[in-house]
Parts: C-alpha cells; structure tokens; sequence
C-alpha cells in the first residue's frame, strides 16, 4: 500500500473540471474578496475542508492535481492526517494559543519540542530558530551572520563602544557597518527589505523597494545533456566560482555571508553540480564568510531527500540552512 493509498483513502485518482476555473460560484467569491483584499493574483478560490493529498478542490467542485504545492510549502499533502492529529494535541494547542516570548520566558515543552525538530535538520546544524516565513527566517539569518563577523572583528567579549551605540541610533557606522551578502541571478529568496535584495528571480518581487547594494554573482548555466558537455559544463563551473572570488576581493564592502539555492526554482529550474556548491564553499571559507543555503522550494522531502544540499555532501556543511522552521 502506498502512502497515499494509506494515508488520503479518498484522494481522487484522477482530475475532475466540471466548471470553468474559476466557476461561477468562484468567480463571485474572487469579485467579493476584492471588496476586502488585494485579489489580483488570485487564481481560483480552494476548499480546503474538500482539498486531500495531492489534490485541490475549488469551491465549485473541481478537482486539480496540485504540482503548484502552495510556492512548494506544503510538501506533506492537504490535510494531512499525521498534521491534523499533532495540530489537535495539547502541546500544539497550549504553544498556539499562547504566543510566547519565547526567548524569553520558554515553556516546559520548548526544548522537546527544539530538539524534535533537530531530528530532522541538515548535518551539521545543531541550533533551532523558528520563524515566521521563509523570507523572515533568511533576514534572521542575515542579522546572525552580521552579528558573528563584527563580534568577530570586535571581540566576542568586549562591549559596544559609546561610538558605535551613537552612531547606531543614526544608522551609521560604526554602530551600522557596511557590510553585505552576495546572491546569484535569477535567485529567489523572499520579498522583504533585505531578502528583497538578495533576490533575483523576477523584477515584480521587488519594484519600488528600496534595497541594499549588495553583490550578484552568476549562477551556472549548464548545457545539456551532461554527459555530452561535461568539460563545457566544468568551464562554466569555473566560470561562475572565478565571478564569486572576484567579488569578495573587488566588492565595495567586506562579504559576511552567501545566500544560494540547491535549486533554483522560482527563477528557473537551474541547477549547479557539486563541484561548484563545494567550490563556492572554500571561497567562502577563504574569505571568512558564512555559507547559508535556502531550501526555499527543494526542502522537507520536495526532492527526495529531506534536505537537497546534502546531495553534494559539502564539506564542511553549510553554517546555516533555511526551510520555513529550520535553520
């Protein structure tokens, strides 16, 4: 019996579009919600209470095969019954309802509930921060990175000077140094301020923002089929490792940090080989810069492995990887 067959008994076994999408009963619902909400985007309204496994259902009936996964963020299927039956327990319950501070007054449940999830994260990642979104979790992980490098250059020991908590409130240096993090093209990693930066997929992601002028760099763009273009292919590898060296050495500001994708998903389905994530890694190490790989889309199984980096056994591993809750 397949997980499926398992654990979605009623999931469809086929597709089922009886309406247009959206139908009618759709298409007033999307008109009404642009009463209250930006409906632009909007595609079709679901049925989530109708929605199973890898199937969506609007709310007129019809019945999708969902590859579009939400952005890729529910890899587990709709209405998982394993999800809806943690989600139902008293410690889902008392750690929803009441929205803690959590670094600051942690429940008798937190370190359980921390290291369950290390169960499941990277090699070599051996810390939990939980955040609200992919595109947060990565603005916190751009803040640790820049907190490291300047305690660092500082002294892990030593306080602030009355210089920098000065200038800090003036956001100049050197309370706020100039420092970046470099990206590739046609990456994606969030829409906001600093992730909004880093990101390089589409320019609707972020027009009209203001950004920090930070570092991009090319990601390999391969030819195919591989076994036909290989010494093609390790050029263009060296090609793109020699753009990410020059920017470290040429760049206005030192480099704390790399930002990269397993896989490059919303720009393209763009990968890059080993060879050229364990290349990108020296550099890093070379420059003292932290290696953060965001499983934006290719995380939590997508790809069959629970984490798509580790397909490339860097070495040593990432300082950081991000997926929804795990870093």
């Amino acid at each position: 019996m397949s997980y499926s067959e398992k654990n979605f008994p009623s999931e469809p076994t086929a597709p089922k579009v009886s309406t247009s999408i959206p139908g009618p009963i759709g298409a007033q619902k999307v008109k009404t919600l642009g009463e209250v909400f930006d409906n632009r985007c909007t595609y079709f309204v679901a049925d989530y209470s109708k929605s199973t496994g890898n199937y969506i259902v609007d709310v007129d009936g019809n019945q999708l095969l969902d590859v579009y996964c939400q952005v890729a963020s529910i890899p587990l299927g709709y209405n998982n019954p394993k999800l809806i039956e943690v989600a139902k327990s008293d410690k889902m319950i008392r750690n929803l309802v009441n929205r803690t501070a959590t670094g600051n007054f942690a429940g008798a449940d937190y370190e359980e509930i921390q290291r369950d999830l290390l169960k499941f994260a990277p090699k070599g990642q051996t810390h939990v921060w939980n955040g609200l979104s992919g595109a947060d979790a990565n603005e916190l992980a751009f803040k640790a990175i820049f907190f490291n490098y300047q305690s660092k250059k500082r002294g892990f020991n030593t306080k602030f000077s009355a210089e920098e908590e000065a200038t800090c409130m003036e956001n100049e240096a050197p309370g706020n140094p100039e420092l970046a993090i470099m990206s590739f093209a046609k990456a994606f990693h969030g829409r906001l301020f600093a992730s909004g930066s880093v990101t390089r997929s589409k320019p609707v992601h972020k027009m009209d923002m203001p950004s920090f002028k930070w570092p991009k760099a090319e990601f390999p763009a391969y030819k195919y089929p591989m076994d036909a273009n290989e010494a093609a292919n390790k050029a263009e590898d060296a090609r793109c490792l020699a753009i990410v060296e020059n920017l470290f050495k040429t760049w206005h500001c030192p480099i704390a940090g790399v930002i990269v994708e397993p896989i490059q998903s919303e720009g393209g389905d763009n990968h890059a080989s080993a060879e050229f994530f364990q290349g990108l890694r020296d550099i890093t190490l070379k420059y003292g810069a932290k290696l953060l790989i965001d499983e934006v889309q290719t995380g939590c199984g997508a790809t069959g492995l629970m984490w798509e980096h580790e397909r490339y056994n860097i070495t040593p591993p990432p300082d950081l990887t991000i997926q929804h809750l795990v870093w």
